[in-house]
C-alpha cells in the first residue's frame, strides 16, 4: 500500500522520502551564514551553478520534523519537475533589446504604473544602465528567460534591493518599462520578464492561447502559471548571486497573471523575501463551488471553447472547468490553491491587492485564504507582515492606488537597514 505524504515524512529510511529532501534542495533558500556561491558571468556557457545548501531537517521522533511549508514546497515540486525538460547549466547569455515587442491583443494602459514613485533625476534614462539577458532554465523551446534589467549608474559597491516585476496576459516585459525605470530611480535592481509564451518568448499572436490549448490536449506543460514559476525559481538562483544585489532583498510583484505569477513563487521560494501580488490573488476551489469561475474563465476563453468541444458538452459548465484546472494546472483548485499556498509565505512580508468588485478575483473566495494567512502571520509572530487590501469600486484594474502602495510596502520592507525575517 503507498504511504501518504505524512507517512512518507516520519520513516527516514523511506527512498521516497530521499527524492523529496533532493527536491527541497532545489528550492531552499541559502541559510544564513552560509556562504554564497560565485555569480554566474553573463556568458559564461561552461559555468554551473552550485548546489544551494540544505536547511537542517530531520523525521519521525527526531527534532525538526518536516513543516507544512516545506511539505507544501515538495509537493509543488515535484508537480514541476514532472512536466520538466532536462536540465542546464544556469547560463545568462547577453542579448538585444527589442524594439518592437509582440503584444498579442490591445495594448494596455500604462497610466497606473506610470505614477509609480520615483526620484527627481535629469534625463534618467541617460542614467540608467539597461541589461537585456536570455537566462537558461531548462532545455526547452521554451526554456530561455528574456530579463531586462534596470539600475542606476554609477553606484556604490555596496549591494542593492531587487524587485521583480510580471506582466499580464497578452502583454510582455517591455510594457513594464515605467514601473522598472522608477523603482530603478530609487537605487532597486528592476528585473521585469517575459512570461511563457509571451514576448519574445512567442512567435505570434496566438501563442500564449495556442500553448492552453495544447496543455488541454496533451498534457505535458503547464503555460498557465506553473511553469513560469519554474522560471522564477530558477531566476532567484541567478538574482542571489549577481554581486549587485543583496540576496535577502529580493521582492516580487506583479498585475493580473503577473500577480499570479507573484503569489506562487513566493510560496514556492523562500528568496522571494517580500510579496505584493495585484489583482492576482483568488479561490480557484471557491469558484467552481459557489459558480463565481466565468469571469476568470472568459480570460481565456478559447481554451475552454476547446475543452467543450473535446468534451462533447453544449455549455461550459463548473465540471468542465475543474477538468481544464487539473489537466493543466493539476492542484490549482485543491492542495495548491489560495488557502494553502498563501499560509506558507509567512513570516515574509506579504501585501495582497484587489479590487473590491473584481469578478475575476470574487471576495468571498479569499474568505479561508484570508483567514488562514492570517493564523500563520499570528502563529510566526510577525502579525505586521501581512495586509490585505480591496480597493472600493475597482473591478480587474491595477490602479495608481496599487501602485503606490506597493511601492510603500518594498520601501518598508527592503530598505530599512535589518528587514524582518
Amino acid at each position: 500500500m503507498m504511504m501518504t505524504w505524512r507517512r512518507a515524512s516520519q520513516v527516514c529510511s523511506c527512498r521516497l522520502l530521499n527524492i523529496f529532501l533532493f527536491l527541497l534542495v532545489q528550492i531552499s533558500h541559502i541559510t544564513q551564514g552560509n556562504n554564497v556561491p560565485s555569480p554566474i558571468p553573463v556568458g559564461a556557457r561552461k559555468n554551473r551553478t552550485q548546489n544551494l545548501v540544505l536547511p537542517p531537517i530531520t523525521t519521525g521522533d527526531m527534532e525538526s520534523p518536516i513543516t507544512q511549508p516545506q511539505m507544501f514546497r515538495l509537493q509543488f515540486l515535484r508537480l514541476l519537475h514532472s512536466r520538466r525538460s532536462p536540465q542546464v547549466p544556469l547560463i545568462a547569455d547577453s542579448s538585444n533589446p527589442i524594439e518592437n515587442p509582440l503584444f498579442q491583443a490591445d495594448v494596455p494602459s500604462t497610466t497606473a504604473i506610470e505614477s509609480c514613485p520615483k526620484e527627481n533625476i535629469g534625463k534618467l534614462k541617460d542614467m540608467l544602465k539597461e541589461e537585456n539577458i536570455h537566462l537558461h532554465t531548462e532545455d526547452s523551446e521554451q526554456g530561455k528567460l528574456p530579463l531586462l534589467i534596470l539600475s542606476l549608474k554609477e553606484r556604490s559597491e555596496e549591494k542593492r534591493p531587487a524587485i521583480v516585476f510580471m506582466h499580464g496576459t497578452n502583454t510582455n516585459k517591455e510594457w513594464l518599462r515605467p514601473w522598472l525605470e522608477a523603482y530603478a530611480s530609487r537605487g532597486y535592481v528592476a528585473i521585469g520578464l517575459d512570461s511563457r509564451y509571451h514576448g519574445e518568448r512567442a512567435d505570434c499572436k496566438t501563442a500564449y492561447r495556442d500553448a492552453l490549448i495544447s496543455s488541454w490536449r496533451n498534457g505535458n506543460t503547464m503555460p498557465f502559471i506553473f511553469d513560469t514559476v519554474w522560471d522564477l525559481i530558477k531566476l532567484a538562483e541567478y538574482l542571489t548571486q549577481r554581486d549587485d544585489i543583496d540576496p535577502k532583498k529580493i521582492g516580487i510583484t506583479g498585475i493580473s497573471l503577473g500577480g499570479m505569477h507573484a503569489w506562487f513563487a513566493a510560496a514556492a521560494d523562500t528568496r522571494y523575501s517580500v510579496v505584493v501580488p495585484l489583482i492576482g490573488v483568488q479561490g480557484f476551489r471557491w469558484a467552481i463551488e459557489n459558480d463565481e469561475w466565468e469571469a476568470r474563465v472568459n480570460s481565456i476563453k478559447p481554451l475552454f471553447e476547446e475543452a467543450r468541444i473535446d468534451l462533447g458538452k453544449n455549455i461550459i459548465d463548473k465540471e468542465l472547468v475543474e477538468k481544464v484546472w487539473n489537466r493543466i494546472a493539476p492542484g490549482l483548485a485543491s492542495k495548491f490553491d489560495s488557502p494553502y499556498s498563501l499560509p506558507v509565505i509567512a513570516p515574509r512580508p506579504l501585501y495582497i491587492l484587489n479590487g473590491a468588485n473584481d469578478p475575476r478575483c470574487p471576495l468571498g473566495g479569499l474568505e479561508l485564504a484570508l483567514k488562514r494567512a492570517e493564523k500563520a502571520y499570528k502563529e510566526t509572530a510577525s502579525p505586521g507582515n501581512f495586509k490585505f487590501k480591496a480597493e472600493d469600486g475597482v473591478g480587474h484594474e491595477a490602479t495608481s492606488f496599487m501602485i503606490k502602495e506597493s511601492s510603500d510596502w518594498f520601501d518598508k520592507f527592503l530598505k530599512q537597514e535589518d528587514m524582518t525575517t
